[in-house]
């Protein structure tokens, strides 16, 4: 039986969640996690950490038959997607368990069940009633699906399509944002035939556009039929199959996989009960410090505005229980959020692109380097990769940073640390790098912006 009364109630344990209340706990404040499903939410059980698992046994599968081209010859390589899919059940579960691990730790106590929020600021779950002095909700997100097209059987959202049983056929992809790409590239490389088909004019069209043609390069390159400027049409699931136009073309898949977006985990929360406004797009309307309108009610995650990030939800669960603790805390500049997408070609990228620098009126000056102009490139064997630094030319701000290939979700992190630590892109291009790194192409993009690119 649960306790009755809290310092902080976080309903929901995913990576803003948990975080909050290990946060909370830290800071001597009694508190509770309820969860309705798995202990580490969405993204530990169903997304970002299988997607990953998986994919890493597609890298690994490219690195193998690109061996030659480094003096390796390999024989007889088969993919064993039984196997692949037990590994990735045993990442979830090991990540899961140490999550649980450390509410143990810090005395965090785990309730099941599904919560609301009573009219009086309460907590309801499993048939008791809780106080808090505060909630944080963190229910993260649910899929969205495309007009006229509902999730079920052989159509299937993300989630459900890397935790598939079988390695399919014939797969098409709906949606060539992050997680469409990812899902593309992976079983593509793993033997899938893939179609993948986006309404907007390019693949991953919230990214740069000079990183989106690299990417779309790319997948094709991985054998994936790639549509852009496409809707999907006439959607008609059968035991076995999907049917489907597109364009003027009709296609059946043995799974239609929907990688449309994401809306916020609002239903049965009790948000309207307990008076919390919402912004226009249904999310949670919050302040720098993430307080919603109701007293004590705090709100993180996908359940308010900014990029729908593990590792955004993260720092806002922090400042959340910060907030409540009586620290002093700061918004968080969602510009600067680095984006990670982790398809073949890696894409990570933070701040402005070289478009929205430009209509929002700055001077923009662009360094760009190619990862073949250093040795590194050469060397590992990644000569199509890009980095692309998108800056003001008056003061040398560091307006945005884009990078493609590989390690690109590890490299974009010098970009943002220099933007964090009020450094520009002359800082950048002074900064000595290793030799001979992919690292070397960021300090040359930064020399490129100031004008004085050494090798290209």
């Amino acid at each position: 039986m649960a306790e009755s009364s809290y310092d902080c109630i976080v309903i929901g344990s995913g990576p803003g969640g948990y975080v909050a209340a290990i946060r909370a706990a830290q800071l001597g404040l009694k508190t509770a996690v309820i969860e309705r499903d798995k202990v580490g939410g969405r993204c530990l059980n169903y997304a970002c950490i299988p997607a990953k698992a998986v994919l890493r046994s597609a890298d690994l599968l490219s690195e193998i038959r690109d061996g030659e081209e480094f003096g390796l010859k390999v024989a007889g390589v088969e993919v064993d997607y039984e196997a692949i899919q037990a590994r990735r059940a045993k990442v979830v579960s090991t990540l899961t368990s140490g999550v649980a691990g450390l509410f143990k730790k810090n005395s965090i106590e785990l309730i099941e069940g599904d919560a609301a929020l009573g009219a009086e600021g309460e907590v309801l779950v499993a048939g008791q009633t809780l106080t808090a002095g505060s909630v944080i909700l963190a229910t993260g997100s649910v899929p969205r699906t495309i007009p006229g097209v509902t999730l079920g059987g052989r159509v299937i959202g993300t989630e459900q399509a890397w935790a598939l049983a079988e390695l399919p056929a014939r797969l098409a992809v709906v949606g060539a944002g992050a997680s469409g790409a990812e899902i593309a590239s992976g079983f593509a490389r793993l033997g899938s035939e893939v179609l993948l088909l986006e309404a907007l004019e390019r693949v991953l069209p919230s990214e740069d556009e000079d990183i989106s043609r690299l990417v779309e390069r790319g997948l094709k390159r991985q054998g994936i039929d790639v549509q852009t400027a496409t809707p999907v049409a006439d959607v008609k699931a059968g035991e076995s199959s999907v049917g489907f136009s597109y364009g003027e073309s009709l296609s059946e898949v043995d799974y239609l996989v929907i990688a449309a977006g994401r809306g916020a985990d609002i239903d049965g929360l009790g948000v309207a009960e307990a008076g919390i406004e919402l912004d226009e797009p249904g999310l949670i309307k919050v302040d720098g410090a993430l307080r919603s309108s109701r007293s004590g009610v705090y709100a993180i995650g996908d359940l308010v505005q900014g990029p729908a990030l593990a590792h955004k939800a993260s720092d806002e669960g922090i400042i959340a229980a910060e907030d409540i603790a009586g620290r002093p805390t700061h918004p968080i500049a969602y510009v600067d959020i680095p984006r990670a997408t982790f398809c073949t070609p890696n894409v990570g990228s933070f701040g402005l692109t070289e478009a929205q620098a430009r209509e929002q009126g700055y001077d923009v000056v662009v360094g760009k380097v190619p990862y073949g102009a250093v040795g590194g490139g050469t060397v590992y064997g990644d000569r199509t990769g890009l980095v692309k630094v998108v800056g003001e030319s008056k003061y040398g701000e560091l307006l945005g940073g884009h990078i493609v290939g590989s390690r690109a979700t590890e490299l974009i992190q010098e970009l943002v640390n220099v933007r964090a630590l009020e450094g520009g892109f002359p800082e950048l291009a002074r900064i000595i790098h290793g030799h001979p790194t992919l690292s070397e192409a960021v300090m040359e993009a930064g020399r490129a912006a100031d004008g004085w690119l050494i090798h290209g």
